[in-house]
């Protein structure tokens, strides 16, 4: 199912190519699981944010703002090394500070946001390593899910042969998951500059429980801080916590 949503006219194309190429090179150097962000505990489901490539965790800043008060937290913004060469290792990160969260929250289930690469690392952990028993939905922003013909072009790094069209990880991630419990809600543009064409921001699985959403003329950088995204997302994260997984 798609949903479309009306945005902005026009966007900063330079923000969406530095995604890939010019700012990959800026490092987050906080890659452990100590060095997350943990706001203090509410009674609510956990969020756990994971940033794209050249992102910092002050990406989602303004997200985190409008959702609060929906009934969800605490927010944690998970950090990772963008020089790693693999997404799955980042992904085993990932399923380390959900565990983490996990204990310091009773054991709820965790709510996953990822923008751009960060989808993708979200994805992985849920349906190649066994995420979906925690994990009962997953948010994507702007995330190359079939790839970005951006990373053709991009420095020739690891992880960006990754994002390629046909990649190894992405054709992994194609394979059947029959089973998996997750629900996936991938908001994409159709003015994604980094994502080429933007279309592969949909996630189409056969095996997955999804919703794509459209939103209209907004830029790779933007979807993150557009108030009607993070309307829809305060939504769609209000309907999760009445799933009985989140129960």
């Amino acid at each position: 199912m798609t949903v479309r949503l009306a945005g902005l006219p026009l966007d900063l194309a330079l923000w969406g190519v530095r995604q890939f190429a010019g700012m990959f090179g800026t490092v987050d150097r906080r890659l452990l699981p100590d060095d997350m962000e943990i706001e203090p505990a509410v009674s609510g489901m956990p969020v756990v944010f994971v940033h794209g490539l050249a992102d910092r965790p002050s990406i989602f800043s303004k997200l985190q703002n409008g959702l609060r008060g929906c009934g969800a937290g605490p927010f944690v913004t998970a950090t990772y090394n963008v020089l790693n060469p693999d997404i799955r290792v980042a992904a085993r990160m990932l399923g380390e500070q959900v565990e983490r969260v996990r204990k310091q929250n009773g054991g709820r289930p965790v709510c996953l946001i990822g923008h751009s690469m960060g989808g993708l690392i979200a994805r992985y952990y849920v349906q190649r390593l066994g995420g979906d028993v925690h994990v009962p939905l997953v948010i994507t922003l702007a995330t190359p899910h079939s790839g970005t013909a951006m990373a053709l072009w991009a420095p020739p790094h690891p992880v960006l042969r990754q994002l390629r069209p046909g990649s190894p990880l992405l054709a992994e991630l194609a394979e059947p998951c029959a089973g998996c419990r997750t629900q996936f809600v991938a908001f994409y543009s159709n003015l994604d500059e980094a994502v080429i064409p933007s279309s592969r921001a949909r996630l189409d699985h056969p095996d997955l429980l999804v919703r794509n959403v459209l939103v209209d003329g907004v830029g790779h950088l933007m979807l993150p801080v557009y108030g009607t995204v993070i309307h829809e997302v305060r939504e769609v994260l209000t309907e999760a916590m009445e799933l009985p997984l989140a129960g």
